[in-house]
């Protein structure tokens, strides 16, 4: 671990971010991935994947919301890839009236994150739930990819999602304290930017792992989130 500090913010801090919002539904604009997309996807995947191990690379919310039987968990690094919080969304995490930010993988730097091996019981059902969660589109299908993940114990070939994201939702090069405006203030029907932002910045921390740019930003959005709600910044 990392010393004895603290994350800044907190689950009282985080719980001062929720609020009801209404599921808004599908994006009009954008063409939804339909029974027959996800089993091409899914059947595509396990074609690739061959006889080799299916491994997972989760840099965020698959750390502490995985939806796949895995039988394996190591600590793993992309290179040539940073967590980047890059997706604008006006639905799950954020309202039409006030969109949020997801992270994603995007291109330069390296990722420390947790490679899971998944159990070899029904991997076309385990990739087929892993894609009704992740690709919410047809736009989206193109950021699932294979990528070379460094482990303690040798390189596996690993299954990302969200990776290199393109299109008009894609904001990047946001200044930190920018993206610490809009996860202290977004909402929607499945929770705030905020406490997504703190699970996985919480749950990298008991792998051991301190992402500098997600270690900066819990401290911002605390400050933020003190701001909005007239907190007193002296210590306790």
């Amino acid at each position: 671990m990392h010393g004895n500090s603290r994350m800044s913010l907190t689950e009282d801090l985080v719980s001062r971010s929720l609020r009801p919002e209404v599921d808004p539904g599908p994006d009009p604009h954008r063409a939804p991935l339909q029974d027959s997309d996800v089993e091409t996807l899914s059947h595509r995947l396990l074609a690739e994947c061959g006889d080799q191990p299916l491994w997972v690379f989760a840099y965020g919310s698959l750390i502490w919301k995985p939806d796949f039987d895995a039988v394996e968990a190591r600590h793993g690094t992309a290179t040539g890839w940073h967590r980047s919080f890059c997706l604008e969304m006006t639905s799950w995490r954020g309202s039409r009236t006030q969109p949020g930010l997801m992270m994603a993988l995007d291109r330069g730097g390296r990722c420390n994150g947790v490679a899971f091996r998944l159990s070899g019981d029904d991997r076309l059902g385990q990739i087929r739930r892993m894609v009704r969660r992740e690709v919410g589109t047809l736009q989206d299908a193109s950021t699932v990819r294979w990528v070379s993940i460094q482990t303690m114990q040798g390189r596996v070939r690993a299954l990302v999602f969200w990776a290199g994201p393109r299109g008009e939702r894609v904001l990047r090069k946001l200044p930190l304290e920018a993206v610490a405006g809009v996860l202290a203030r977004a909402c929607g029907h499945m929770g705030s930017c905020a406490e997504y932002l703190y699970l996985t910045v919480k749950h990298l921390e008991e792998w051991g792992i301190r992402d500098r740019n997600l270690w900066q930003l819990q401290k911002l959005v605390a400050c933020e989130l003190k701001a909005i709600h007239g907190l007193d910044e002296s210590p306790a």
